[in-house]
């Protein structure tokens, strides 16, 4: 996987996310039916392009880090398989939200 990650660069503004993948047993240890499994909007990036570019020609960055978890849209962004694993490359205006860990003290 990794060898095949370093070879791909997402362009100007896309990023690369790995979807969350859906629990496939109840916690009680029961196997659920593909059927009654939710797709989960909820993903990892994998790689950033630079950013997007405005009218003068400057860059603008992308909101996101390789390893923030993201908040995807139910519909959106486009299917990529890359050495048999799912991928998503989305444009960072499309990402809903970014998690971040809370520090309670």
């Amino acid at each position: 996987m990794a060898s095949a990650l370093k070879q791909f660069i997402p362009l100007f503004d896309r990023i690369l996310i790995s979807r969350a993948v859906a629990a496939k047993t109840s916690k009680g240890g029961i196997m659920l039916p593909e059927s009654s499994v939710k797709k989960i909007n909820e993903g990892v990036v994998v790689a950033c392009g630079p950013g997007a570019l405005d009218p003068d020609g400057d860059i603008i960055p992308v909101a996101v880090a390789v390893g923030d978890t993201v908040l995807l849209p139910e519909y959106g962004g486009m299917k990529l398989t890359l050495e048999e694993e799912d991928f998503i490359l989305i444009r960072d205006s499309e990402i809903l939200g970014k998690f971040v860990k809370v520090n309670s003290e």
